[in-house]
């Protein structure tokens, strides 16, 4: 850690608090503070109607502040209590309708600032600022999602390689591998070489590369290629790191699965790592056996390389 780094981090707070608005008097051009704000969005977006006590412990608001606020509210009519069953000394808090409404139109407002925010930048330079906010929160161990965050159905779709992907491919798996395992570039190498020989031979009716997308980025692959007539072999599971917990390996490997039972396949097998945990517990989770494991010396590193069959 150095003071460059943590004048980096102040700068960019400065930039970011300037850009959304967090200085104005109201924020969004409103009677209520960006504290207030983020309070209505909890009230209103929680399962469960908090106390206060909760309200303060999950956004290290100090109790008394968010006290006096709460007071204000009911004031304004925009916050409700009800008594808890199992201790008459603690309260739910939950919006008016008035309250709701109130904050419907913060929340709207907002969603026009942020999208016209957005419309400004070409859609590369979009992307990336996207990908980059996504990074930072999963950096900063804040990756879970907010109470308001919930999706309809998955948060990514999944479809077939085009030209350009396969660049993608052997990029991330080149670039991530480096990142988290310390693995060298014949890693990327032999990415590199898996993705040309399917290109070369590739049968669409009996092989098959998924993209994971989200947001129009692509956030994670998996191969279904001919070993024999009987056997089919997946490779190059990866999901990106901003797209992890979201249930995309699940996806991709069900996929594959499919893919391969309707071709004919008779099994499935694939090669993998022993420290590579996540992809070893999606394996086991969709019914693959371990059949073998070999120590060797690869990308740089002792390894201990396993092989899993699924009988379809």
């Amino acid at each position: 850690m150095t003071d460059a780094h943590v004048a980096a981090v102040r700068s960019f707070n400065r930039f970011y608090t300037r850009q959304i608005g967090i200085l104005d008097k109201g924020y969004l051009h409103s009677p209520f503070s960006l504290a207030e704000t983020r309070v209505m969005y909890e009230l209103r977006y929680r399962p469960v109607p908090p106390t206060a006590t909760e309200l303060s412990e999950s956004l290290g608001m100090d109790p008394g502040y968010l006290s006096r606020m709460l007071r204000d509210f009911g004031r304004r009519g925009l916050v409700k209590r009800q008594t808890a069953a199992d201790d008459a000394r603690r309260s739910h808090l939950s919006l008016t309708a008035k309250g709701r409404k109130t904050f419907a139109e913060l929340d709207r407002r907002s969603s026009r600032e942020v999208r016209a925010m957005l419309e400004q930048l070409p859609a590369g330079k979009r992307r990336s600022v996207i990908r980059a906010m996504r990074e930072i929160q999963a950096g900063m161990g804040t990756e879970a999602r907010e109470p308001g965050d919930t999706v309809r159905g998955e948060p990514f779709t999944l479809r077939t390689h085009r030209p350009g992907d396969m660049g993608w491919v052997i990029h991330r798996h080149g670039a991530l591998y480096a990142q988290e395992y310390g693995w060298d570039e014949r890693f990327e190498a032999l990415v590199a070489r898996i993705c040309a020989d399917f290109i070369d031979s590739f049968d669409p009716r009996l092989e098959r590369c998924w993209l994971a997308e989200r947001d129009g980025e692509i956030v994670g692959s998996i191969f279904c290629v001919r070993k024999s007539r009987s056997v089919a072999k997946l490779r190059l599971l990866l999901v990106e790191p901003t797209a992890r917990g979201l249930g995309v390996g699940k996806r991709l490997v069900d996929e594959c699965i499919a893919f391969a039972r309707a071709s004919g396949y008779r099994k499935l097998t694939l090669w993998t790592q022993n420290n590579l945990h996540a992809a070893r517990h999606l394996y086991e989770r969709a019914g693959f056996q371990l059949v073998s494991e070999d120590k060797h010396f690869s990308f740089g590193k002792h390894l201990v390389a396993q092989n899993w069959d699924l009988k379809l």
